[in-house]
């Protein structure tokens, strides 16, 4: 019984530590961060390079590393799009970028993908398992919440960086952006 007890709290404590840790900042938090903190945080584009090419992109990131790239070869008919496979290279590509900053693993390191919640709030946990101790991810994402309503019904106009009127653009940084 105390066997249980003792690890029923070290797992509701590590389920709070973590969670704790893997924090939500919104598009303006961010960019103030970036802003004031440049020299020591790590800011994170996660998405595919090609939907980065197709929607935009903000040059206040650091780099460009995808936690996840799409699957050419495998479309899922369902859900109408392609497979995304975790980028093998994701953690190494991390400490690459932090180490060209001279920062190590308890670096703040903020990721941002489309919408948060798909690979940013994921990936900023599965960092967290692998050593990384100070990460937070974009809440909403580059693009935002898709409208509920309306006219723009359907399209991500709601919310997240590029609703925001934070700067972006259509162009990509060619110095920033993944290459494999």
């Amino acid at each position: 019984m105390k066997n249980l007890l003792l690890s029923l709290i070290v797992t509701l404590l590590s389920t709070t530590i973590s969670a704790a840790q893997t924090e939500a900042l919104t598009p303006e938090q961010t960019w103030q961060v970036t802003k004031e903190k440049a020299d020591q945080i790590l800011f994170v584009d996660v998405r595919d390079p090609v939907e980065i090419m197709f929607v935009g992109f903000t040059d206040a990131v650091d780099i460009n590393v995808p936690f996840k790239l799409a699957d050419r070869y495998e479309f899922l008919e369902d859900k109408k799009h392609f497979a995304m496979k975790a980028n093998p290279d994701f953690v190494s590509g991390i400490e690459r970028a932090l180490a060209h900053k001279g920062l190590d693993k308890s670096a703040l390191i903020i990721t941002m993908c489309r919408s948060g919640s798909d690979r940013g709030k994921p990936s900023a946990e599965f960092l967290l398992e692998q050593g990384f101790t100070n990460v937070k991810y974009v809440e909403n994402g580059f693009q935002g919440d898709k409208a509920a309503e309306g006219a723009q019904q359907g399209m991500r106009v709601v919310n997240g960086w590029m609703n925001s009127g934070l700067p972006w653009s259509t162009d990509i940084n060619p110095t920033k952006i993944h290459r494999p």
